[in-house]
């Protein structure tokens, strides 16, 4: 079971990351805009998902058997949805990476305040070395723009990883046992909501971009959200904000590939780092639950 969860937040990581390359090719590149309508088919594409799966009786069954902890994650979906491209627009990439990068070291806290989960030392070092190899990737471009940046952008930023540790606590602490799919489709919609007001008053996005921001809300939100909410009622919330950095490895890799974008060697090399405290704190884990007397590991 912990192979498949972790191969789901491979496959959502991998689908999350394609936002950066297809907003390249957008025609307008209005934060507002593109979170109103990222948002708005994201909620339709999981309430399709969701009705085909379960039918609607069930799916109704499931909003009032979720309980509060459906309305936190839904919280944090919507702030995870919003922050994000609402970053992109006022500040650096980099420093939106950077912010994005204490998802783990803020989950783990979190899960030790909140849940009592104590944290192998091996996923400590592991936080550690991946979130130096995210400020390697981050740093060149970080340094050079540092002094352009808008202290509301960095701060708007922070907000992604606070809503995810806070998010993979609420998941974790659902566990297997509470009905959370439909959490990610009531955050796209309030979302959507909260800047409806201000997003309509500017000129809205021609056919192009809405066929882009349609493949963005299904396949790179709904699609990988279901996955998440799957993978994060059965792993520690930790090691879904450690696996989450994935997405920046293959942003990278899906910039080289559809924008022309070559990465540094400082990039390579931080990338390198993630995806080796990755593959060493998987490993690990799994060498010691093979261990005898060690099958609770």
């Amino acid at each position: 079971m912990h192979r498949r969860a972790v191969l789901a937040m491979v496959v959502a990581t991998l689908m999350w990351s394609m936002a950066g390359v297809v907003t390249r090719h957008l025609h307008r590149q209005d934060g507002l805009q593109l979170v109103l309508w990222r948002s708005t088919f994201a909620a339709l594409g999981v309430l399709l998902l969701q009705m085909h799966q379960t039918g609607p009786r069930q799916l109704r069954r499931n909003l009032l058997q979720g309980g509060a902890l459906l309305w936190v994650s839904a919280v944090c979906w919507a702030v995870m949805f919003t922050a994000f491209m609402l970053a992109l627009s006022l500040t650096s990439v980099a420093q939106t990476l950077v912010a994005e990068a204490l998802g783990p070291l803020v989950a783990a806290l979190l899960a030790r305040l909140i849940l009592g989960e104590a944290l192998p030392l091996r996923t400590w070092g592991a936080i550690l070395v991946a979130m130096s190899g995210m400020l390697a990737m981050v740093w060149q471009d970080l340094h050079t723009h540092l002094a352009d940046t808008a202290l509301e952008g960095f701060a708007v930023a922070m907000l992604v990883p606070l809503a995810a540790g806070a998010n993979w606590v609420s998941l974790r602490r659902a566990s297997a046992t509470r009905p959370m799919q439909a959490a990610p489709m009531l955050g796209a919609a309030l979302s959507a909501l909260v800047v409806l007001p201000w997003a309509v008053r500017g000129p809205m996005a021609d056919v192009h971009d809405l066929v882009w921001l349609a493949v963005l809300g299904v396949f790179q939100l709904a699609v990988p959200g279901m996955f998440v909410i799957w993978a994060a009622q059965r792993l520690a919330p930790a090691e879904v904000g450690l696996l989450g950095l994935l997405e920046i490895v293959f942003g990278v890799a899906w910039a080289w590939v559809g924008a022309g974008e070559a990465p540094t060697a400082t990039t390579l090399g931080g990338g390198a780092l993630i995806l080796g405290a990755l593959a060493s704190n998987e490993a690990l884990g799994l060498w010691r639950a093979r261990r005898p007397g060690r099958a609770d590991a």
